[in-house]
């Protein structure tokens, strides 16, 4: 199987059971958006993260490509029905819930608001919440025009949380505190 087919090169793309749409579309952002957050989560797992950290990681790189194939299908409509996708992980929502808990507890508490950065994993974590929070963006956007499963915002919103207790942790790991952010 080649990787071109150059059924793109006009600017549009194909979705997962049908239909062709420009790709600059919001379904196609969303998609995208998500995609581009697993990237950089493979990126994350590159620095020296601790093995829960790292596992934990892992399996939401699979989690991502769910959300992307759900993403990438559009509603039926009439003459063509919606492929399965599979299914979405609705019960990591709240296993990610327990992660933070649980990340959290041997933290110090956060009493102010910090900057982005720290040890390179910890920055790398904060650079992945960022994209996070601009597929959730993506995926409101494509919300507000085309109906989204709710478990897909839901998880996004209950990552960004749980990458920003990671990346706390990844400095607190090595004894290097959270640089509080100083109002002028």
């Amino acid at each position: 199987m080649k990787i071109y087919t150059r059924t793109g090169d006009d600017g549009d793309t194909a979705l997962f059971g049908g239909g062709r749409v420009p790709k600059s579309h919001p379904r196609v952002a969303a998609y995208g958006e998500v995609d581009e957050l697993n990237s950089i989560l493979g990126w994350v797992l590159t620095q020296f993260c601790a093995d829960s950290t790292g596992s934990r990681l892992r399996t939401i790189q699979h989690d991502l490509f769910t959300l992307g194939a759900d993403l990438a299908t559009p509603p039926s409509v009439e003459g063509r029905r919606r492929p399965e996708t599979p299914p979405l992980p609705v019960g990591r929502i709240a296993e990610m819930e327990a992660w933070i808990d649980e990340t959290e507890a041997g933290l110090h508490p956060l009493k102010e608001f910090i900057l982005p950065g720290g040890v390179a994993a910890a920055a790398s974590l904060h650079v992945a919440r960022s994209a996070c929070r601009r597929a959730e963006r993506a995926v409101v956007a494509l919300a507000a025009a085309e109906s989204v499963d709710p478990v897909v915002l839901r998880y996004l919103n209950r990552l960004s949380d749980l990458l920003f207790v990671f990346a706390r942790f990844e400095n607190a790991r090595v004894s290097k505190y959270d640089t509080p952010w100083k109002r002028p």
